[in-house]
């Protein structure tokens, strides 16, 4: 009997909590789909492109990143990236393991971001949104 109650106490406790926050769970998931962001990956003001994804915050500044295995084709290596990291001066850098950069960008002239480390291939990062 005590069982029943307490499980009947945790269910009440638990829709409560939905109520007051004003959420029926989809939210969540409203939220983690808004913040994913399309970009258009460019090499060296070429026509080739390839599309990179910016997912869900991991933590401070670091947050999932999904590139089109074609982005190959536009610089060897990055398809294994699987982070993007915001620096304090606003530049981005690219990475596998989430600390050491493959490429790093700075932001450039109006809505986007250019490569600067590697030096070759010059790449442009642009809003596809």
């Amino acid at each position: 009997m005590k069982l029943v109650a307490g499980l009947v106490a945790s269910v009440a406790l638990f829709g409560g909590a939905h109520f007051l926050d004003g959420s029926d769970g989809q939210g969540m998931a409203v939220e983690t789909a808004a913040a994913a962001t399309t970009y258009r990956l460019t090499a060296n003001g070429d026509e080739a492109a390839c599309v990179v994804q910016r997912g869900a915050s991991v933590s401070g500044g670091l947050t999932l990143l999904d590139v089109a295995p074609d982005c190959r084709s536009l610089m060897p290596g990055i398809e294994r990236v699987k982070f993007w990291r915001e620096q304090a001066d606003g530049s981005v850098a690219f990475s596998e393991n989430g600390v050491d950069p493959i490429v790093t960008f700075g932001v450039a002239d109006g809505d986007g971001y250019e490569s600067y480390a590697p030096a070759v291939p010059l790449l442009a990062l642009n809003n596809d949104e």
